[in-house]
This record gives C-alpha cells, sequence and structure tokens, in this order.
C-alpha cells in the first residue's frame, strides 16, 4: 500500500460529509477532500465521547438473553463477549442461544428466548425485519428487544429499542475513498457482498456510489457471494475477473473481512498478488485481518468496530430501557486502520479496542 501524504490536509477541509458531497467534483478537489476524511478516521479519539448521564443499575437482578447469528463469526463473538462482561458488573444474567449460521433457526430462537421470560433480548447480526412475528410478540410481551447489526439504521428502529452499530455507510464510504487515494484517483474496483444481508447489500451499495462519483475511477463489478461461500470457490472468479477487466482492475472491496479471509488461501492470493490488486474491507476489524495488514499479506487496511465497547453500550441500552427512558443512540466515529496506524487502539492485540475509558464512563453512570 502507498503511504498517504497529508501534509497539505488543512483543518478547513476536514468535515463530515456524505459520498454524495463528491458528485461531479474537480478530480484534484476529490483526492484532497477524501485524504481529509482519510486522515480524520485514522486519527481515531482517546477522549469519551459517549453518554456521559443516565439510569443507576437497579438493585433487582436482570436476565438477559442474546441470540447469535453465528457464533463463529468474529463481531457476533466478541459483541456476546462484551455483553457479559458488562452483565457481569450490572449483576445481570446471559443466557446465548446461537443460531450457527443457519438463518431458518433464528425464528426458533427468538421463540426460545421469549419462552424464557427474560427482561430483555439482544439480537446480535440477526436482522429484525425478519422476524416480524417474534418481534411483536416481544413489543407485546414488553420485553426490549436490542438490536447489534439488526437493522440498516442507527438507534430505534423495526421494533427495536434500539439498534446498535457503526454507520455502515460511513464505513463503506471511508474504504472507497481509501481505494481512491491508494490508487490516486485511478482505481478499479470489485465489490464483494452478502445477498442475503441488508446490512451488507447497504454497505455494498454505498460503496458503489462513491466509486461512480470519482470521474476517474471505475466500477466494474458487484459480486453477490452469500457469507455461506466456501474459499474454494473464489479461485475461478478471481481468474474470471481477471480475464474480464485486466489492468484496470486495481482494488477489491468487501464488504467485511470474512471475505478477505476467503482471498487468503494460497491459490487466490497467488492471483491476487500476481495481479498487483490492493485488497481492503468496509468492516469488522477481525484477528486475521489485522494480521494480513501488519503482514502487508494481501489486506491492506480494514474498517474495525469496537466490539467490546458496543457490548457495554448494550446493556446500557438495556439499562435504559428498564428506567422507561430513552436509548443514547450513540454510535462511534468511524475508524480505519493501515499499517500506520495498526499499533493503536488495540492493534497489539489484533482488534479496535479504543484507549477512551469507555468501562470507567458506564461504571459511572451505572453507578458501579
Amino acid at each position: 500500500m502507498k503511504l498517504i501524504n497529508f501534509n497539505f490536509v488543512t483543518v478547513a477541509l476536514v468535515f463530515c460529509f456524505t459520498s454524495s458531497a463528491f458528485a461531479q467534483e474537480d478530480p484534484t478537489l476529490f483526492l484532497n477532500r477524501a485524504n481529509a476524511k482519510i486522515a480524520k478516521a485514522m486519527a481515531f479519539k482517546t477522549t469519551w465521547d459517549g453518554p456521559t448521564s443516565g439510569p443507576k443499575i437497579a438493585a433487582q437482578k436482570k436476565s438477559i438473553v442474546l441470540i447469535a447469528s453465528n457464533l463463529k463469526n468474529n463481531g457476533v463473538m466478541r459483541v456476546a463477549n462484551g455483553v457479559k462482561e458488562a452483565a457481569a458488573v450490572a449483576g445481570w444474567d446471559v443466557f446465548v442461544i446461537d443460531c450457527w449460521g443457519v438463518n431458518s433457526k433464528h425464528a426458533e430462537a427468538f421463540s426460545r428466548a421469549l419462552a424464557l421470560q427474560p427482561n430483555g433480548i439482544v439480537l446480535a447480526g440477526i436482522d429484525a425485519n425478519e422476524q416480524p412475528k417474534e418481534m411483536n410478540n416481544a413489543n407485546a410481551q414488553k420485553v426490549p428487544v436490542i438490536g447489534w447489526h439488526a437493522s440498516t439504521r442507527i438507534g430505534p428502529s423495526d421494533g427495536l429499542f434500539t439498534n446498535v452499530t457503526a454507520d455502515p455507510k460511513e464505513e463503506a464510504l471511508m474504504a472507497a475513498l481509501l481505494g481512491v487515494v491508494d490508487s490516486n484517483g485511478k482505481a478499479g474496483v470489485v465489490v464483494l457482498t452478502d445477498p442475503n444481508s441488508l446490512y451488507a447489500q447497504s454497505k455494498s451499495n454505498a460503496i458503489a456510489a462513491a466509486i461512480k462519483q470519482c470521474r476517474t475511477c471505475s466500477l466494474l463489478s458487484v459480486e453477490a457471494l452469500p457469507a455461506t461461500t466456501t474459499a474454494d470457490k473464489i479461485p475461478a472468479l478471481l481468474t474470471s475477473l481477471t480475464q474480464r477487466f485486466g489492468k484496470k482492475w486495481t482494488h477489491i472491496i468487501g464488504v467485511n473481512d470474512n471475505y478477505l479471509d476467503m482471498l487468503a488461501t494460497p491459490a487466490s492470493a497467488a492471483i491476487i498478488v500476481d495481479n498487483k490488486i490492493e485488497a481492503l474491507s468496509a468492516g469488522e476489524g477481525s484477528e486475521s485481518a489485522y494480521q494480513r495488514i501488519r503482514s502487508k499479506s494481501i489486506q491492506v487496511a480494514t474498517v474495525p468496530e469496537p466490539f467490546g465497547q458496543q457490548g457495554w453500550q448494550i446493556i446500557d441500552e438495556l439499562n435504559r430501557s428498564f428506567a422507561g427512558e430513552k436509548a443514547s443512540t450513540y454510535t462511534t466515529p468511524v475508524y480505519l486502520v493501515t499499517e500506520q496506524n495498526i499499533a493503536f487502539h488495540g492493534g497489539q492485540q489484533n482488534t479496535f479496542e479504543p484507549n477512551n475509558g469507555y468501562r470507567a464512563e458506564y461504571k459511572k453512570i451505572w453507578g458501579k
């Protein structure tokens, strides 16, 4: 990956915008603003910017059921661990139901969760819109449901008390902009996405939109690959893409690190290396992704989420619901990890662990 020169970026250029701000823009200005956005995302703040007030933890013990889409998924597993860690501080019990990556198990697991008569339910990686009957039953029984990646929207939505997630469109925009900057505005991009996930599709749509708005870039293809796709099917796809696009193809962007795991097999990696294609991810921040970035093998960047912190937020949001208060709707700023900043914010442990004191801050709110 090329080192990005941020020296020319002025404070005036560092501001929040959506991908639409790039429409019909001069290529030089496009690159300048992209560099500013990247610089801001790589310099993650060490000060707490989340909630500082809220209800204390009640003396009465609560029981929580967390329904996990697949505990073999790095993000789901780490969020579940964060929930259990924070719940232990609160003095609550957590029961976990794993759906093992089988979508047809979601409704059954939700019904099992409700049968346990918990005080609250967490949907981790399961789309709330796909469970209308169960969501209605939970709402009728006044059991608050907190989502993690359970909707494409942040905050209260789709029957959820709130949905805890990073902004998928911001994550996607960051990955797209890095591809543009890394290619000096001449990116030829292939996007890998999951057709069975609305969350993944919202990311791939945002990546595609940002690339299309770069006058000198090309969106070559959006490949729909279910999350259950096995790595042995990838070499044939990569060979076909190289035959179709040749040297026009410079970057491959996965909506999450799982897709780049598929590229890491010897057969796929050889195709990527031989064709000098840069690979990056628009989300997650798995241990394997950190290892690839550090070793400069296949992957050049990821846009990780702070899974442990999100687990603590889920417990905080549940506590707000129990107290009859509104959700905090907090979301962490987007963070970009490359070889240049991988040593910070948990990078040495191959994860995104913000150095912002979130545990102490939530304990202060809860009176613990």
